[in-house]
């Protein structure tokens, strides 16, 4: 089923998860490669994008096709008001999960700092196209050291590649915003949360995703009210795990929005 095979992979990136600061987590382990346990496969899904209190803002495709052990997937949404939230990710699924490209779009009234970030994976060439609140373009371009978890793209298909008992974990993120640099990404849990579909009684794994920046800034950003809220991502649970519902910023400074699959709806 179509719902069924969005839950297989909600892979895209999601930029909420990294254009925040927060606190160094000392506590959690050093990052490692993820191997694939649950190879990915061709979709095409329909996603909805709410605010907690339920109206729904933008309807959402994810798109993958896959070509040997690579695989390309498009996360897009659509808004009412016209903005779109638009990114396309290639990785390698060989043994360990790899990132080679990514290209976030992000504009419109939705979004209080339209941008464009392109990510080579292979090179460490980040590329940000940004405007400022005067509306005057900006480009940085950085060469950074990516190590091999980094995870621009494949954010939630990691989630579902986690060995049981692997936890806490990092992993490894180009931040989104104007100038660009990598950040950790701490994952823990909460554990498991039930839900219900059709009547039936499941369990999804509750994700907590936090942001560290580290050094100075690390420990300043709370102080200046740019520590974010936690992202809150549910992976259901089991042998053939699956996404199922995630909770926070879209973007930098944006509000806490939720993304769930939907169902076509027919007149």
């Amino acid at each position: 089923m179509l719902n069924r095979a969005a839950e297989r992979l909600f892979s895209t990136s999601l930029a909420f998860v990294v254009g925040c600061f927060a606190l160094v987590q000392p506590a959690v382990t050093s990052a490692q490669a993820v191997a694939v346990r649950h190879p990915q496969g061709t979709l095409h899904g329909f996603l909805v994008l709410r605010t907690l209190k339920g109206d729904a803002l933008a309807d959402g495709d994810v798109i993958q096709v896959v070509r040997g052990n690579r695989l390309t997937t498009q996360l897009v949404f659509h808004f009412k008001d016209g903005s779109v939230h638009d990114e396309t990710a290639v990785f390698s699924q060989d043994r360990s999960f790899r990132l080679i490209s990514d290209h976030l779009v992000q504009k419109g009234p939705a979004f209080q700092h339209p941008i464009d970030v392109l990510i080579n994976g292979s090179t460490g060439q980040v590329t940000i196209h940004s405007t400022d609140d005067k509306g005057k373009e900006k480009i940085e371009t950085e060469h950074l050291a990516l190590p091999q978890d980094v995870s621009n793209g494949v954010l939630l298909t990691l989630l579902m590649n986690l060995p049981s008992g692997s936890l806490p974990r990092k992993f490894s993120m180009v931040a989104p915003t104007r100038k660009p640099r990598l950040v950790k990404l701490a994952i823990t849990s909460t554990g498991e949360d039930v839900f219900s579909v059709g009547g039936s009684s499941r369990k999804a794994t509750h994700y907590v995703v936090k942001v560290e920046i580290g050094g100075a800034a690390g420990v300043v950003a709370p102080m200046v009210g740019k520590q974010p809220t936690d992202t809150h991502v549910w992976i259901l649970s089991g042998d053939d795990p699956a996404f199922v519902k995630l909770e926070g910023a879209l973007a930098y400074e944006g509000p806490i929005w939720r993304i769930e699959l939907t169902s076509p709806v027919w007149p």
